[in-house]
């Protein structure tokens, strides 16, 4: 039985501002881009969130939720050296970590021998260090694996640790809600609700058969979460699944008529980062619009080859979507797996 725990920083830039000016900790903090120039909100801290401001809120929406919010720009120099210091002390207590951005991290403890092997101290110890050392709080879930131990980190949070061991997993998602299961978006959720499934006791009740024909392959990724089932390991090296760049624009372009000079931009700059990684083996080409409305759309397709006269159609084919000014532009691409590269090789 594994034994695997999830770090996470909790609103770590705001964190990192407040530990530098301690003023800031009790009144609504956000870090974020000026509303003048279409900023949006990075992060912001708890006295923030409470009168509803949220992370990808546009900063103009956050300031009229609450007048007196204090906003700085991010420091991400200053955030890449907290974030340093932190996954040193991660490695004091395992080399098996995943990072997955500058403020969490998956660490695998399970043959981990300090602390009589007991993945609770660890946890203790990682929260204890990290404000000690770095000056601010973390969360920390204790779980036999990636997807439990995810869950449980957001558990109790600000400053949280939860455990669940091997013998309380079934209690535990009895009454969770399929939203929080990994991969389970709106339209899923949706799906699974018209068939009265809203709990993983629910979900777990329903027959694989079932899931496969309403939800293919992912029917059975969600038969297994349903049951606490993931044997994902602990990557130390993570895979890279994509490459983008996108711009927004202080002032929305009214047609795609408009954003063709921008677009060629954008392909510049992707072939500009192709090249520095060395071309890597492309899967699919893919577009995405944000609105005026703040709504997102996405197109994608098969090819390998990222060129303007490639990607024109795809975004033609989503401006027709919504047919409004538009914010935001991107252009990238999905890489071809590792996996699949190998399989590859073999022929």
């Amino acid at each position: 039985m594994r034994k695997i725990l999830h770090a996470d920083c909790d609103c770590f830039y705001a964190a990192v501002e407040m530990r530098d000016n301690p003023d800031l900790r009790h009144v609504p903090l956000v870090i974020g881009g000026r509303a003048e120039s279409r900023g949006v909100v990075a992060t912001c801290n708890y006295p923030a969130r409470e009168y509803g401001i949220r992370s990808a809120m546009s900063m103009a929406h956050a300031q009229r939720l609450c007048p007196q919010l204090q906003r700085l720009s991010p420091d991400f120099d200053k955030y890449r050296q907290a974030s340093r210091q932190i996954q040193n002390i991660f490695n004091e207590l395992t080399p098996i970590m995943e990072p997955l951005s500058l403020d969490e991290a998956f660490l695998d403890v399970t043959h981990v021998e300090r602390m009589k092997g007991s993945a609770t101290w660890m946890a203790q110890w990682l929260k204890h260090e990290v404000e000690k050392r770095v000056g601010i709080t973390i969360s920390v879930g204790v779980a036999p694996n990636k997807f439990l131990a995810k869950i449980a980190s957001d558990w109790r949070k600000p400053d949280g640790l939860y455990i669940i061991t091997p013998d309380q997993v079934i209690d535990f998602l009895d009454l969770l809600p399929i939203t929080r299961l990994h991969g389970v978006g709106p339209a899923t959720a949706k799906k699974l609700e018209a068939q009265g499934i809203h709990t993983c006791k629910e979900l777990r009740a329903t027959e694989l058969p079932v899931l496969l024909e309403e939800f293919g392959k992912f029917g059975v990724r969600l038969h297994e979460l349903a049951r606490g089932i993931d044997e994902r390991p602990v990557k130390t090296e993570r895979e890279r699944k994509s490459i983008s760049v996108e711009s927004t624009f202080d002032k929305d372009l009214p047609s795609m008529t408009v954003c063709q000079e921008k677009i060629a931009e954008l392909v510049i700059r992707l072939e500009e980062r192709l090249a520095r990684d060395r071309h890597p083996a492309i899967n699919k080409l893919f577009v995405k619009i944000r609105f005026d409305d703040f709504s997102i759309t996405t197109m994608e397709t098969a090819g390998q080859t990222p060129a303007l006269e490639s990607f024109m159609p795809l975004f033609d084919s989503a401006w027709h979507r919504a047919e409004r000014p538009i914010r935001l532009l991107g252009v990238g691409v999905r890489l071809v797996s590792e996996d699949a590269q190998r399989q590859l090789g073999l022929f």
